[in-house]
């Protein structure tokens, strides 16, 4: 009896977020151990690929890669993970994954997306709801009469974004070999890892930009020793060009704010492997991640720099939500406003909203942060353990392994044909 064929289309080899979460759903199927599993490895983005070749621990991974034929037999699971307008059931029993939306409220494409496969996947609670309460007009594309409603019909299910806590874990500073901040004089580093997406100054979806304003207000003019504000940020593009425009934002911010006497804000760029985001997240340089992002679906970095045990600073809004409780993290107030225009792209629509942070909290905050760490560190180590025992890698792979259970049709057993022996008379000779 052979296994049921499970072929999965999706970004893993690309160094991105949605890379990231492949790799780790793929892991987590192969590992159950009960599904033949062939790969198709799709681009995402402008991000660069070969990331499982320059990581030796992935490199499994090419060696599921499905044949050029693979569509002449039609498998028993399809999975696509990618986002929801791309959709399209190829197997016996499809799922869609996705990350989820960082909004209120998304295209109606991506709705009719997921109501084309038999069961759809997203990283928070957040999304699932978002999802759920989704309701549009279908009109008449000539006539523009109402000709029903767009809403999900197929079932979602929540996978929380595991972490592999042999690579996220705490360490000693004898332990860090591969990240060197020595260029940075700063003993009290703030960090924040993201894209700098497109929008204007407090409009782009990570809110890069007014991170990097409120860090320059609030410690401007400073007497004494500065902290400083590292962003290990790219523009989604893996090129010097990305650098540069990083660069000049960051310029044109500081030229905004009228002090000849700013603290100091460093760029990290390039591409860093599991571990060395691991020995970042834990020099003795850097004692807090911040982020004031306007919407997540789930908020990978925040989840692993909080398995350091160090204080984290965030929108108290959208995926993240999940994982990053409100009694151990700094999490942030503000309200519901609209997409700006020039944030907007092809999945936000008008209706979308998105948060605002309170800026006068942002200050305040990190003034406390600052001057109190030890009082937030105690906090911190408390988020550490509630991570630690409730969204690992495995748990992920477990929560994976029933909803599979629970929601995969039965699927005939492919059994290999085998010839009977056949017992030929034997040759008599002929009287």
């Amino acid at each position: 009896m052979s296994k049921p064929r499970f072929v999965i289309s999706c970004p893993f080899d690309t160094y991105s977020g949605y890379g990231a979460r492949a790799r780790d759903i793929v892991k987590a199927i192969i590992d159950l151990d009960k599904y033949k599993v062939e790969l198709l490895s799709q681009r995402w983005g402008e991000t660069s690929w070969g990331f499982c070749n320059q990581n030796p621990e992935w490199n499994f991974l090419l060696g599921h890669l499905a044949k050029p034929n693979w569509q002449q037999q039609k498998p028993d699971i399809w999975m696509q993970i990618t986002i929801p307008n791309e959709f399209q059931p190829v197997g016996k029993y499809n799922i869609g994954l996705t990350a989820g939306i960082e909004a209120t409220a998304c295209k109606p494409e991506w709705v009719e997306g997921m109501n084309r496969m038999d069961l759809n996947l997203v990283s928070s609670d957040f999304s699932k709801v978002n999802f759920e309460n989704m309701v549009y007009e279908k009109k008449n594309p000539q006539t523009q009469q109402v000709m029903g409603q767009i809403k999900l019909t197929k079932p979602i299910k929540t996978v929380f974004e595991g972490v592999n806590l042999d690579i996220y874990k705490t360490l000693k500073s004898s332990e860090i070999k591969n990240i060197n901040l020595k260029e940075i004089d700063e003993q009290f580093c703030f960090l924040f890892v993201g894209h700098w997406m497109n929008g204007d100054l407090g409009h782009d979806r990570k809110n890069v930009g007014l991170l990097v304003k409120s860090f320059y207000e609030t410690f401007k003019d400073k007497r004494g020793p500065k902290p400083a504000l590292i962003l290990k940020a790219s523009t989604g593009v893996s090129s010097y060009i990305s650098r540069d425009q990083i660069l000049n934002k960051i310029k044109e911010i500081r030229k905004s704010v009228k002090s000849s006497n700013l603290p100091n804000v460093y760029l990290l760029s390039g591409e860093f492997s599991d571990q060395e985001m691991n020995e970042l997240y834990n020099h003795p340089k850097v004692k807090a991640m911040l982020s004031l992002t306007k919407g997540e679906g789930f908020g990978r970095p925040l989840l692993e720099f909080g398995l350091t045990g160090k204080p984290i600073m965030a929108s108290g809004w959208s995926g993240h939500m999940d994982f990053l409780n409100p009694e151990y993290t700094s999490l942030l107030p503000g309200t519901l406003e609209p997409v700006h225009k020039s944030a907007a792209n092809a999945w936000l629509i008008k209706e979308a909203k998105w948060f605002k942070v309170s800026e006068p909290h942002v200050g305040t905050t990190l003034k406390n942060l600052y001057k109190h760490y030890k009082k937030f560190l105690e906090k911190a180590r408390k988020q550490k353990h509630f991570a630690k025992s409730n969204f690992s890698w495995e748990n992920m792979r477990d929560l994976v392994g029933t909803i599979l259970e629970d929601n995969l049709p039965e699927f005939a057993e492919q059994v290999q044909l085998q010839m009977p022996k056949l017992e030929l008379p034997k040759l008599e000779k002929l009287k």
